[in-house]
């Protein structure tokens, strides 16, 4: 646990949102689960899962009972001290670090958000405390972030040979930094450090 920590501060730079995108056809639970353990160890406050067929979020529950089990045997009897906000559930688990907070997400989460936005301004409109002219990149950004509740992930580790996010908030990732990697499957902590090593050593220019 000292090391992850030590990790986490040694680079110059750590993601607040790291979405985890698995693009393979058959995610292993308990690969996933290291995966979100080991963020949130580093001091990531903000985890995203994803799987283009919802398979995931559709069992939130074993993903959470691979999540718990993995926190318990990597940092042992210390794990009752360490919460997690699932955010699906409106629940709470026991997991690595108090602060942060897991989405378990799937395709129509990133277009429904989009439509509940759309919705929400709409609504304003009709309200007559906003006109039609109003709506520009600034503000379909607000009222996604006030829907999403969640920052804009600054990380996406995409899983897998397939060349796209497959519908991963599609709105939300503009400006985030994509780093793919072969498979999620057996991937070794060195494997999951390096990508950030590399995320923290990127100049984002923000498309200049």
């Amino acid at each position: 646990r000292q090391r992850w920590r030590a990790d986490g501060r040694a680079l110059r730079k750590l993601p607040v949102h790291v979405g985890l995108v698995v693009t393979e056809e058959e995610p292993s639970y308990a690969d996933m689960a290291s995966l979100v353990v080991w963020c949130m160890a580093v001091g990531i406050s903000y985890v995203s899962v994803y799987d283009h067929n919802g398979i995931f979020k559709r069992n939130n529950s074993r993903l959470m009972d691979e999540i718990l089990k993995q926190q318990q045997e990597l940092i042992g009897l210390d794990y009752s001290k360490y919460t997690v906000e699932f955010a699906n559930q409106d629940k709470t688990g026991q997991v690595l670090n108090c602060q942060s907070t897991l989405k378990v997400l799937s395709p129509e989460d990133g277009k429904a958000g989009i439509v509940k936005a759309a919705q929400n301004f709409c609504q304003l409109v009709a309200q007559q405390q906003r006109t039609h002219t109003d709506l520009d990149v600034n503000v379909l950004d607000n009222l996604l972030s006030s829907t999403n509740g969640f920052p804009d992930p600054d990380l996406v580790l995409k899983f897998g040979p397939v060349d796209s996010t497959l519908g991963f908030l599609p709105w939300h990732i503009r400006l985030t930094e994509i780093i793919s990697l072969p498979s999620h499957l057996n991937i070794s902590y060195e494997e999951f450090f390096s990508a950030l090593h590399h995320y923290a050593a990127c100049e984002q220019r923000w498309g200049k």
